[in-house]
């Protein structure tokens, strides 16, 4: 048996994606939750480390604040850019409130703040608010092309 590790984002268990089944009918199989909604989860610091050390495909952290408006006025723009990149690429999001040591080791100067992980490195990063198209096209210019 081969395929894709994911987490789940609302329950932080590891599943294994068969690459003779669709990934997006693929639910958790521990919560039973969509692994690929096309909304990206506000997670944890410890559902972000299991993302980082056993997601096995390009993983993008929209690090955010509620009070920030440009934070705000991206998020629709994250969502629709989830519908195109997943499954190939995992997108969640970080509250820099609520997570305000990770973001500190992240080393977040602004947000938004977009980082690209892959293969659990840090791969890219950019700051400031993007439209969908932007962030697709950010993201497929940094990866490696066996990563999509």
């Amino acid at each position: 048996m081969s395929g894709r590790m994911i987490v789940c984002g609302h329950c932080g268990s590891t599943n294994r994606l068969l690459q003779e089944r669709s990934p997006q009918a693929a639910k958790c199989g521990r919560c039973g939750r969509k692994l690929f909604a096309a909304i990206p989860q506000d997670v944890s610091r410890s559902i972000f480390e299991r993302h980082l050390t056993r997601t096995s495909v390009p993983l993008l952290v929209d690090v955010w604040a509620p009070w920030c408006g440009p934070c705000r006025a991206m998020a629709p723009a994250y969502e629709a850019a989830a519908k195109e990149l997943e499954p190939t690429i995992v997108l969640i999001k970080l509250n820099s409130d609520k997570e305000q040591a990770l973001s500190t080791e992240l080393g977040i100067r602004s947000i938004p703040t977009m980082i690209l992980f892959h293969r659990g490195k840090e791969i890219a990063r950019t700051s400031g608010a993007m439209s969908a198209g932007q962030i697709i096209q950010w993201v497929r210019e940094r990866l490696p092309a066996a990563a999509i």
